[in-house]
């Protein structure tokens, strides 16, 4: 077949593959989202919540549901990111503690769930235990603002592989960039958008391990598969990590095995560490920060290894780069 029209079929088969494989990664998670084994509580005495907990464990599975003695300790579960909300039963209505900054889309569902549970004319009282930032009350900056990351990532990456950035100037480039990536997404976020709050060094660092996660990945795998890795890299950060992050919904709102998957990947676990660390004072974070610092270290150490294994052949001065000794042994 001649080459234009392998071109040609190339293009016919791959585009449409593509397009589809990148609808099904955003599209799917997007059509199912609802609530899937959603840790919630109920807090009170048993008389008054075991009620409340069998209605709300009747429904497919659609909640995790915990049992408090009391709302104190409901609340130190919210603020422990144990749970997204608790509903606290009374004698003439409930109480629904929240965190719209763990989930605004979560906080409203509990609510409309608990509007609708309780007996009509009973009164609902609903408490945002750890709000979300008044400059961002819905979290639409805060989710925005994961895929740039994603983007960076794979930016670094594809340039230090592109600059052929080898050996200690290929780890100085991650590294240096990513802190520097992380500032300024902390000077963004934090300080001029005000939709991250806690220490600012905290988040810039967090973010800065986030790009370097991310950049560290896409670097080993180009210089493992060659340019190709770069696509990979792409897929795994931005196609499928970034549907797949729940930054603003939750995990727990995107199908099995969706939501769990992406909190392996760099982009998951990177905004669900942010968001520990911006609202949460960290808790809930090891998991992700572990994760990220796998991928971080992981891919270092695939860089600096493989660029070890493949020295830049030696260029004469002057002149174009040598040829390797292999090849030259072949032609004589």
């Amino acid at each position: 077949m001649p080459s234009q029209n392998r071109k040609l079929v190339t293009v016919l088969v791959a585009l449409p593959l593509v397009i589809t494989f990148i609808l099904w990664a955003f599209a799917w998670p997007a059509a199912r989202t609802a609530p899937h084994d959603l840790p919630i509580g109920v807090a009170g005495p048993a008389e008054a919540t075991a009620p409340v907990a069998a209605a709300l464990q009747a429904r497919d599975g659609a909640f995790d549901v915990r049992t408090y003695p009391d709302a104190a300790s409901a609340l130190t579960a919210i603020e422990q990111r144990d749970v997204y909300g608790a509903l606290v039963p009374g004698p003439d209505g409930a109480e629904l503690l929240t965190a719209s900054a763990a989930s605004a889309s979560v906080a409203q569902l509990l609510e409309q769930l608990a509007a609708q549970a309780l007996p009509e004319g009973a009164a609902l009282t609903v408490t945002d235990v750890v709000p979300a930032p008044a400059a961002d009350p819905r979290g639409a900056v805060f989710g925005a603002s994961v895929l740039p990351m994603a983007m960076a990532g794979i930016a670094l990456g594809a340039l230090v592989t592109l600059l052929r950035l080898r050996g200690r100037y290929a780890l100085a480039a991650l590294g240096g960039a990513s802190v520097l990536v992380g500032a300024a997404g902390a000077l963004i976020g934090h300080s001029w958008l005000g939709a991250m709050a806690g220490d600012w060094w905290t988040v810039a660092g967090a973010l800065a391990l986030m790009a370097l996660a991310g950049g560290a990945a896409v670097a080993a795998l180009a210089a493992l598969l060659g340019p190709r890795g770069i696509g990979l890299g792409a897929v795994l950060l931005m196609m499928l990590g970034n549907p797949w992050s729940g930054a603003t919904s939750a995990p727990e709102m995107l199908p099995f095995p969706v939501g769990t998957l992406g909190q392996l990947l760099p982009t998951g676990a990177g905004s669900t560490l942010l968001r520990g660390v911006s609202f949460f004072d960290g808790a809930g974070s090891a998991f992700p920060l572990a994760v990220l610092v796998c991928w971080a270290v992981a891919g270092l150490v695939t860089v600096a290894v493989v660029h070890h294994r493949r020295p830049v052949p030696a260029r004469p001065a002057g002149g174009p780069p040598a040829a390797p000794a292999t090849a030259v042994a072949a032609r004589t």
